[in-house]
Formats: C-alpha cells, structure tokens, sequence
C-alpha cells in the first residue's frame, strides 16, 4: 500500500519544502504520515466542501496550493472556518497537504503552468534566485573518485541548468598520520601517509544536502571524509519567482487580450492603458505578483499577467508595460490539473480526483 508520506515525498521531489518562502506552511498540515492512501483530491484551496467532497469520493488525502492552516492556531473550536476545516478532517481521518510557494518556484509549477496555458515559448524563470546553491568539495584517492562521483550524481548533486553530472577535480598528493584509535583504510598506524588524490567538486541545492552527504559517506573509501561546503553566490536558473516568456507570433493588444481571456477561462481583466504596441513577450507570477514588476520591465516584457493587484500599484506599469491581472484564484486555479498530472505520472493504484467544488471566494455582478 502506498503511504501519505510516499505521496508528499514524490510532491517534494518536483517542489522542496526547503524552496517555500519563510512566511509560509507547505507540507503536510494534517494526518498521519504512515496511513495508507485511498484517494487522492486535488484543489486549489481547502474549504468545508472540499473536506465534504473528499469525504464522499472516498479519498484520504487532500492535496491543496494554499494552505488551509497559514497563520498559528492556538484553539480548535470551529469559531472560522480554518479550524472548522482541520476538525473536519481530522474526524474523517482525512489527511491534508498544501504545495504553495515552493511549487511556485520551481520549473514544472505553477508558473510555467500558466506559460503553457498561453502557449509560451523559451520559458524561463523571471526572478531566479539566491544562496541556495552550494558547492562541494571532497578528496578521494584516485582509484576510487569515478564511484564516488557516481554516487554523488545519483543523489542528485552536480546539476547546472539542463546539464547534469558536472563536476570539477584536480589531482594533488593527500597527507595524513593515523592514530593509535583510527581504522586506516590506508596507511598504517602512527606513520605518516602520502596519497594520490583527486579533489572532487560539485554543485548542490541547499535542500539536497543531508541525502548528498550520507551517499558521499557510504561510498567514500576512508574512514574519515574530508570534505567541507560554501554557499555560493550565483543565480540558479531552474529555481525562482515568475516566468517570462515568448508568443508563437506577435498580437495586437487587443487580440492578445482577447486571447488571454479565452486562454484562461476569464471573466473579466483589469489592465493598465493599452500602449499601441505590438504584444511577443509575457512575463507571468501566479497569485499575487506585483513584487516582479520590475523584473519584467528590465527583462522587456509586453505584458505581465498576474493578480492581487492595488490601485496605486496600477501607476508603476508608466506606460513601459501592461499589468494584466486576471484574478488570484483564476492565475492558479489550474495548479489542480498540474497536480494530478504529475502525481499520475507514478501512482496508479488509487483514484487521484480534481475537487469540483468553486472554492473562489470572488464573484463578479
């Protein structure tokens, strides 16, 4: 029987928790990690009539964008309906998880969910971002350092960009004395050693560390692994806010609102003035995204379709770019599919369901 905690695992796989941003509460909220799985719904947001839902379409699991539980509780009393909904899962042993924010930032979310909807071409992430990259290094006896490499590739360090399997060494000579407690794997006891050596290094996410170091350590020769890690500076291309893309063919302003309307099921779009531009390239943040604005101007986007946006925020498009929101639940709304597309990809012995229920609190007159 396939267990909730191998469902969240394959989740973290394509969305770390590592990845969420700091004020958020990805993960499993509520459950037991251990219980089998009979039923996968998938939804956007978690309300009563998706525990109700999930309750009679006999799934277990709800697997949720937003959080149901974002800000600490400190009574379970059913007074909102935040508590009311942990109650009601927890009666049903229904288990609930949330993939928010760190699903919005890798390749393969949210995001690029939105770039296929419109059918964007050379999508790239908008914002990239920072110091959650880490670089490696080991030294390995010669003989030795291609299963060590090997080892550490699968476990998924030296991955740059599209590329996998990189790495960097350089030969040198590796000094050491055991002592009278070592367990030498060469050398002897209280005698000074010389070895030929490969210094091994590699790129890693923050998030893979603890599984990279355990394989380093199981497939190093050595008693003792010398090793040590640095936080790196640079961008990583495959982690980040946003995306920025390319149309097929150019469209009229106009046109392309029409399309973008069509594209995301829309009932209405609050933009700034059109410009009389022709329209190519399109960034785009699920949610509320107003934060990437200027990302998109530098990186000379047409259009920025996003959501949450405030009046006054309208002013900082001046006349360089149109500001398309189309609604916070419209803009992820089709996380759900992305989900279940994903999960279908590697479990098939239980039903993984779309939540039919409308859970938009917005409605339009």
């Amino acid at each position: 029987m396939t267990t909730i905690k191998e469902i969240t695992q394959y989740m973290e796989q394509l969305a770390p928790l590592s990845l969420q941003e700091n004020y958020d509460n990805a993960g499993l909220i509520v459950g037991n990690p251990h219980e089998p799985v009979k039923g996968i719904l998938c939804t956007l947001d978690c309300t009563e009539a998706v525990v109700a839902e999930a309750e009679a379409q006999g799934c277990n699991l709800i697997i949720a964008h937003h959080p149901i539980v974002f800000k600490g509780l400190k009574k379970l009393n059913g007074k909102n309906y935040v508590e009311r909904v942990v109650i009601e899962a927890i009666k049903n042993d229904i288990a609930i998880y949330a993939s928010h924010t760190n699903l919005d930032h890798v390749r393969g979310g949210v995001n690029d969910k939105i770039a296929a909807m419109l059918g964007l071409e050379k999508v790239k992430i908008l914002s990239p971002k920072k110091n959650i990259l880490k670089k490696l290094v080991t030294f390995v006896p010669i003989e030795h350092a291609q299963a060590v490499l090997m080892a550490l590739h699968e476990a998924g360090a030296g991955q740059i960009g599209d590329y996998k399997n990189c790495s960097f060494r350089t030969e040198g000579i590796g000094t050491f004395r055991p002592t009278a407690q070592a367990n030498p794997f060469i050398g002897t006891l209280n005698q000074d050693e010389e070895v030929r050596e490969f210094r091994i290094e590699v790129i890693l996410q923050d998030y893979q560390e603890p599984q990279i170091l355990a394989a380093l350590k199981k497939a190093h020769p050595y008693e003792e692994v010398a090793y040590y890690l640095s936080i790196l500076e640079n961008e990583i291309a495959q982690v980040g806010a946003g995306a920025i893309g390319r149309l097929g063919e150019e469209m009229d302003e106009i046109a392309f609102l029409n399309y973008l309307k069509e594209a995301m099921s829309l009932q209405i779009i609050r933009h700034t003035p059109l410009l009389g531009k022709k329209i190519k390239t399109i960034a785009v943040c699920g949610g509320a995204g107003s934060f990437l604005l200027q990302d998109a101007i530098r990186q000379g986007a047409d259009v920025f379709v996003t959501a949450d946006y405030k009046y006054h925020e309208f002013f900082d498009a001046e006349n360089k770019i149109i500001i398309c929101d189309i609604g916070h639940y419209e803009s992820e709304v089709y996380t759900k599919e992305l989900i279940i597309s994903y999960l279908s990809e590697k479990f098939s012995n239980f039903a993984i369901l779309k939540s039919q229920v409308n859970t938009n609190p917005v409605s339009y007159f």
